[in-house]
Formats: structure tokens, sequence, C-alpha cells
């Protein structure tokens, strides 16, 4: 939530540092051009804010995980570190003293992980030491070296002067002291804001990955090779999606017998998501490729139907008429009418398409795949390598992102009447 909060301030104030401060000095207000629904020239991103948004995203990651990569006064406040330390009270037999616990929390992953030395003090309540790892917390035995152990009746009955009993805790400027319902003491070191590198490493961790990968491969494959097997089979699986989709959107669309014949399984089908398909494919297909690629072209299949079948039930009846009083054949207004003013629609149902299956790789790459880049954030999440899942997912967004800017491209090239007729 702190994140969100982050990343929404953010937005609002470049919002209006952009409105009213770039736009208002370089904006010519008469050259502006009215909003036309349907017109997808009247907006267009403002590149401003997406540098932005990017930035932001990059910056709070790095925020958030203590990166070297950003200057350090931009540092969400991180765990504690160092030599912390409480005073417990005991008592037993009658008596009460006092005593200090001194514990070293440690970077998880260095090699300084010993508790300190300490003097153990003149009462009959011995000071303890002990380590505990940053981001965990651990359980201190105060009673092991007092001279008045359980038998003589040892209970902590305070910490830091505060009372404290089983089940209970206090905060202290070090971290957070409880007491186990047997009456044992648990410190718990501050953790801070940010998040532990296990559960997200910071941006330099992942591009090191991103490098070793690279260069040394992943279970006996490049990373090239994992892209690529994924970025084969997206394409196989949405092209077969696409070639049985749109003759099957374009068949309901023009005839009534073939709407009423295919829609209730279009309909039906459309909402049940891939990953629910995994167990039929496998007892179909088998674990091979195919069963992979048959995942994928469900996947695409009812999107590029239900694209189709938009496009054609959306052309205007009046460019009909004008084509049949112009003595168009059938062909022919198949041909120059149907097909031109449909190919928006179609163009618009591939990239959701590309996106559902982009989105499904991972998926699909979970029926015994040896190579892919769903394969290696799967492996990678069973031993908790987490840089690698990012890296993996990081990869597959930037691929995927990559496609819809060319299939934007090549539907500005092929259809640019879109929005205009």
């Amino acid at each position: 939530m702190i994140v969100f909060a982050i990343y929404i301030a953010i937005f609002v104030a470049s919002f209006f540092i952009v409105k009213f401060a770039v736009h208002k000095a370089t904006t010519d207000y008469t050259s502006l051009k009215t909003v036309t629904f349907g017109d997808e020239s009247a907006v267009t991103p403002n590149r401003i804010a997406s540098v932005v948004s990017i930035l932001s995203i990059f910056l709070l990651w790095g925020a958030f995980t203590g990166s070297k990569m950003i200057p350090s006064f931009l540092h969400a406040p991180g765990p504690f570190i160092g030599e912390a330390s409480f005073t417990y009270t005991a008592e037993a037999g009658g008596q009460t003293d006092d005593a200090t616990v001194t514990v070293n929390v440690f970077e998880v992953g260095n090699d300084n992980e010993d508790p300190p030395e300490v003097d153990p003090g003149d009462g009959w309540a011995k000071n303890d030491a002990d380590a505990v790892g940053a981001w965990r917390s651990g359980l201190i035995r105060v009673d092991r070296n007092d001279e008045l152990g359980r038998d003589d009746g040892h209970t902590v009955v305070a910490v830091n002067g505060h009372p404290i009993e089983p089940g209970g805790s206090v905060e202290t400027e070090f971290g957070r002291v409880g007491m186990s319902p047997k009456g044992t003491l648990n410190f718990e070191p501050a953790k801070g804001w940010q998040m532990e590198p296990i559960w997200l490493p910071p941006p330099e961790a992942v591009v090191a990955r991103m490098g070793e990968i690279a260069s040394e491969g992943y279970r006996d494959s490049t990373l090239w090779e994992h892209l690529g097997y994924s970025l084969f089979r997206v394409i196989v699986g949405f092209f077969f999606g696409a070639l049985v989709g749109i003759p099957l959107g374009y068949a309901m669309g023009l005839s009534n017998w073939f709407r009423g014949w295919f829609d209730p399984i279009v309909e039906f089908m459309r909402p049940v998501p891939p990953l629910a398909l995994i167990p039929l494919v496998i007892i179909w297909a088998g674990i091979g490729e195919a069963g992979k690629i048959i995942l994928l072209f469900l996947a695409a299949l009812w999107i590029m139907a239900i694209a189709a079948r938009s496009g054609v039930s959306g052309v205007s009846i009046s460019k009909v008429h004008a084509a049949y009083s112009l003595g168009a054949s059938k062909w022919q207004i198949m041909r120059h009418v149907i097909v031109p003013n449909s190919l928006p629609d179609i163009f618009t149902g591939a990239r959701v398409a590309m996106g559902v299956c982009w989105g499904t790789v991972v998926a699909a790459e979970l029926v015994a795949a040896e190579k892919g880049a769903g394969m290696m954030i799967m492996v990678a999440s069973k031993f908790q390598l987490t840089d690698i899942v990012i890296m993996g997912i990081i990869l597959i967004g930037v691929i995927g992102f990559g496609i819809d800017m060319l299939m934007r491209a090549a539907e500005r090239a092929l259809v640019p009447w879109k929005g205009k007729v």
C-alpha cells in the first residue's frame, strides 16, 4: 500500500507539472484538435508521461530494495543491521534481577554471524549474547546461563522496564521482543520498509543474473534458446488460432446458421481460462511439443473468432447498399467492403490474443518443457531464485511489448483508414 500510494502521488505531481508547466508554455491552443470518438489520432500517448511512469516504477523498485543504482538518500528505511541490545528483568525464588541481551543482527549471506562477546555481569541474572539475521527472528533462552533457572521458577517479567507476559511483546528501538507461550523471549529486528532480496532483489541483481545466464546459460540451454522456444510456441499457436478463428468469425458474422451453430461453443469456451485446459491437453496430446502448441492455439482461437465476428457485424449496412447499387457482386462486397472494414477489429483481437498467448506460455511450458522462458521461471521459483523469475517476467514482457509494437505498425501500414471512415 505504501508503494502504491507513493506511485499515485508521483502520478498526480507529474500530471500537474506537465500540464501547467510544460504544456502551458509550449502548446498552441488554436491547433488543438477536438476529440472525436472513433478517431485514434485524436488522443495519442504522452511520451513524457510514459517516460516518467517507467522511471517511477524503477525508482520505487530501487528505493524499496536498497539498490545501489539510485542515490542512498532515496532509499526507503531498511532493516536494522548492527548490534542491538535490550534489558530484561527476571524473577526466580522471590528474587528479581536485570541483565542485558546483546544481539548481533547480521546481513543474511555474510560471514559475520557470531554472537558478540559480553561480560556476564555480577548478578544472578547473567548478560546474554546471540546472533540473528536481518528480516529473521530468533529465540533467546536467557535462563540458560542464569544462576537461577527454570527449576527455580525463572520467568521474565519485563523488557526495558515494560511488563511482558507469554504471548505479549515489547517494542524497542532495535525491534520487537516477544514472549512465546512457554515464556521464551523472541527477538525480531526492525525490518524497515525495504523488501528482503529473497522476495524482491534489487535491479542490479536481476541485471547481473541476466548477464550470467546470457553468457553461461541455464539448465543446459542459452538464454536465447529459452526465449526462442517460447517465441516459437507463441507464434505457432497464435498463427493456427488466427487461421481457424478468423474464417470462423467471418462465417458467424455473415450467416445466421453458422452464428447459431457456433455461437454457444464460442461463448462457452471464451471465459474458460487456458490453464483449466492443461489436464485435457496432456490427456489428449501428451506432454510433447504438440500439447503446448494446442494450449496456445486454444488461447487465441476464441479471441480471434469473436474479433472477426465483431468486425463483420460492425460493418455499416449503408456501405453494403452503396456497393450493391454500384453493381458490385457478393465477392466484390466481401473483398472491398467487408474485409477492409473488419480488419481494425481483427487487428485489435490479434493484439489481445497475442497478449493472452504470452500470458499462457508459462502454463504451456509446465507440460514437461525442457526449454522456454516459462520453464526457466517455474524451475527458478522452486528454488526461490527470485532474480531469475523477475528476469524471465521482464523478458517476456519486453518481447510481448515489442510484438505489440510491430502489430501496431503493421496495422497503421495495412489499415490506414482505421477510425477515419
